[in-house]
């Protein structure tokens, strides 16, 4: 089961790199806040359907649960209104990757001091490892994408 979770989480990756180069595309057309909206709003009228479809009756409600845990909800707007700047202009491998760099600090900051009620994993030399690994990708990525002068 674990196999199968890390190749969906990859999938997911994947698709949030689709979601970034056609976001940054429609920023251009429409503008990033517009954007976003038009993200926002088809996101939340397909997890409508799906809940509406797939999701058990569950006992607790939304309005149930700790506040706190609501806030998640507004994590989404910063990445999509960033993503869609950012790829416009330093494209969707470098942004991507960018992402995923902030991505895997904070959630080592999290398992590390088990925030937002996780349980904790303490930090190690192979993860900090990993953390510069990707520095060193980004930085590969991000030279790699410079344009390159014309030869004569």
């Amino acid at each position: 089961m674990t196999v199968i979770m890390i190749i969906l989480a990859v999938i997911g990756g994947a698709t949030l790199s689709i979601q970034a180069a056609i976001n940054g595309q429609l920023g251009s057309s429409v503008g990033v806040f517009k954007s976003a909206f038009l993200t926002f709003s088809v996101g939340a009228l397909v997890t409508a359907l799906l809940i509406f479809f797939f999701e058990p009756k569950q006992a607790v409600s939304l309005m149930d649960v700790p506040k706190w845990q609501l806030l998640g909800a507004l994590c989404g707007v910063p990445y999509i209104v960033i993503m869609v700047l950012a790829v416009q202009r330093i494209g969707t491998a470098v942004a991507t990757v960018a992402v995923i760099l902030g991505q895997l600090t904070m959630s080592m900051l999290i398992d590390n001091f088990g925030w937002l009620n996780n349980e904790a994993i303490p930090f190690s030399v192979s993860r900090f490892g990993a953390v510069v690994c990707l520095s060193i990708a980004l930085f590969f990525i991000y030279s790699s994408s410079k344009p390159q002068p014309e030869e004569d």
